[in-house]
């Protein structure tokens, strides 16, 4: 993909952020340009215009009430792609119930991959090496012991290039006061 393109992440700002920046720093330096978060929609291309795919993701954020979950295990999508990162291992089904509600009209894209909710530590750059920050993060992610959940608040409409992202907007799911 190609050019300007959108997405929806809900950044973590917790101690597995934290967690997941530093270890991020250590293996992959090149690519700290990026809050933690979890990605809610893919980048994609838009079909309308950004003030109405943001309207559509505020009309959906208010019909939806906060929610926490719980990182689970280290893991990689390799041999697909050299990711290495941790799983939401409870409360996934909500963020496939948004992933599911915002893909449509002004947000629908085809993606090439099934949604899996999941926080990034690093894309790197070969399959060897997403193997070897694996084993590290598998080392790290077990002797850490801060809170391993996140509440998921808000969420933040993205756009970029390559590899450099912007923020749009942020919009509070239901129930949760605008900061």
């Amino acid at each position: 993909m190609t050019g300007l393109v959108y997405a929806v992440v809900a950044y973590v700002r917790s101690p597995v952020g934290s967690f997941v920046e530093e270890l991020r720093r250590e293996m992959h330096p090149s690519h700290t340009h990026a809050d933690a978060h979890i990605t809610i929609l893919p980048p994609r291309t838009l079909t309308s215009d950004e003030r109405q795919a943001f309207g559509q993701l505020q009309k959906e954020c208010q019909a939806n009430p906060a929610f926490e979950v719980t990182m689970g295990d280290a893991e990689t999508f390799a041999p697909l792609t050299p990711t290495v990162f941790l799983r939401v291992a409870r409360g996934a089904y909500r963020l496939r119930e948004l992933h599911d509600k915002f893909n449509r009209e002004a947000l629908y894209f085809q993606e090439p991959w099934p949604y899996m909710p999941h926080l990034t530590i690093a894309k790197m750059d070969t399959i060897d090496e997403a193997r070897k920050v694996l084993e590290i993060t598998r080392q790290r992610w077990q002797t850490y012991d801060g809170s391993r959940t996140v509440r998921i608040e808000s969420l933040t409409f993205v756009k970029g290039v390559g590899d450099r992202w912007m923020d749009v907007a942020t919009t509070p799911l239901g129930g949760v006061t605008a900061k």
